[in-house]
C-alpha cells in the first residue's frame, strides 16, 4: 500500500483569531487616517498658496492704434501735379482731381476700365502716364527735334511742354496776372524753347466715363506752373547727360527727393531708389543740382511749408529697347 501525505483542516485557536482581527482593524484606521490626514495637507497648501500669491492680471484688451492727421492745414500737402499741354485750351473743370501748369476737363478715348481717376486707353506696360507718344528734343533755341529710342524716358512727369528759356522769363509766366499777357508769354516761350519730354503712350485704366482724346481733370494753377518749370529744367540736362553718358549707364529706375527752398536752391538731395547703377545715378544728381531754378513766387510761397517746395520720388527711367 502506498503511502500519501495527506493533510486534514482543523479548527484554529480563537485567541489568534481575535488578535489577527485586531490588528487587521488597526492598519485600516491608520490607512484612513493618514489619507485623511494628505488630504488635508493638500487643502491647506492650496488654500494658504492661493491667499498669499497675487491674483492673476485679467486679460487685457488688444492694443488699437488709431491715425489721426494733427498737421496743421496751412502745410497740408497739394493735389497730385501732372503736366498738361498748354496748346489745348480748356476751361476750368468741375473736378479738380490733380495740379497743372494749365487747365485739362477729363476723357477717355474707351469705356471706363478701372477705378484710378484717369482715362481708358491702349498702349504699352509702363510705369507711367502718357497719354500720346512723341520723341524728345533737348533745348536748343528751335532746334529741330531729335529722334531717339524709345528706351530712354523720364518717368516723374507724364506729359510734356515747353519752357521759358531764362529764369526771368520763367518767372514772368508765374507771376502774370491777366488771362492775355499769360497767353503772350506761354506762345513766346513755346517759339524760343525745343525742349520736349520723350513720351510713349501707355496702357492705362480709369473710372472716366466723357468721351474724347485722353485726359484727366487738372486745374492750373501757379503752383502746378513752378512744378512745370522744375521738371523741365532738371529734364532738359538729364537727356543730355544720358546721352554723353549711355555706354556707361545700365538700364534701371532711380528716385529722388529734394527741397526746392524758396531762392531756388536745391537742397536735402538724397536717392531713395536705384535699381540701376552708379554711373545713371550721377547722371540724375548732376541734372538736379545744375537745374536753374528762379525764386518761388510768393502766391506759391504762401501754400507751401517753410522749407519750400518738396519734391518726393522724382522717377529717371531707362528702358530696353522695344
Amino acid at each position: 500500500m502506498t503511502t500519501a501525505d495527506i493533510v486534514f483542516a482543523q479548527p484554529g485557536n480563537p485567541d489568534r483569531l481575535r488578535d489577527h482581527e485586531q490588528d487587521a482593524r488597526m492598519i485600516f484606521w491608520a490607512l484612513l487616517a493618514a489619507i485623511l490626514i494628505h488630504l488635508l495637507v493638500a487643502f491647506l497648501l492650496a488654500a494658504f498658496s492661493g491667499f498669499f500669491s497675487p491674483a492673476l492680471p485679467a486679460p487685457e484688451k488688444p492694443v488699437e492704434l488709431t491715425f489721426m492727421d494733427l498737421s496743421p492745414a496751412s502745410n497740408s500737402k497739394n493735389s497730385a501735379f501732372i503736366e498738361t499741354d498748354e496748346s489745348k485750351k480748356a476751361p476750368e473743370p468741375k473736378d479738380k482731381t490733380f495740379e497743372s501748369n494749365a487747365n485739362s476737363i477729363g476723357a477717355s478715348e474707351l469705356a471706363a476700365a478701372g477705378e484710378m481717376p484717369l482715362p481708358s486707353q491702349t498702349g504699352k506696360d509702363r510705369p507711367l502716364m502718357d497719354f500720346e507718344s512723341n520723341p524728345y528734343s533737348v533745348d536748343s533755341k528751335g532746334a529741330q527735334a531729335q529722334q531717339k529710342p524709345a528706351s530712354q524716358q523720364k518717368a516723374a512727369q507724364p506729359a510734356a511742354q515747353p519752357e521759358p528759356i531764362t529764369a526771368a522769363e520763367q518767372f514772368a509766366l508765374l507771376t502774370q496776372k491777366s488771362a492775355s499777357a499769360l497767353d503772350a508769354a506761354a506762345a513766346s516761350s513755346q517759339a524760343q524753347s525745343a525742349y520736349r519730354r520723350q513720351k510713349e503712350r501707355t496702357h492705362i485704366a480709369g473710372n472716366i466715363t466723357n468721351r474724347g482724346i485722353s485726359s484727366v481733370n487738372a486745374l492750373g494753377t501757379p503752383l502746378g506752373r513752378y512744378q512745370k518749370i522744375v521738371a523741365d529744367s532738371i529734364g532738359s540736362r538729364w537727356y543730355t547727360y544720358v546721352e554723353q553718358k549711355r555706354d556707361l549707364i545700365n538700364i534701371g529706375t532711380l528716385r529722388l527727393g529734394f527741397v526746392v527752398d524758396r531762392s531756388g536752391r536745391v537742397k536735402n538731395l538724397k536717392v531713395t531708389e536705384n535699381s540701376s547703377n552708379e554711373a545713371f545715378a550721377s547722371v540724375c544728381v548732376q541734372s538736379v543740382l545744375e537745374a536753374h531754378l528762379p525764386p518761388i513766387p510768393e502766391d506759391v510761397a504762401q501754400s507751401l511749408p517753410s522749407e519750400g517746395l518738396e519734391v518726393e520720388g522724382l522717377g529717371f527711367i531707362i528702358f530696353p529697347n522695344g
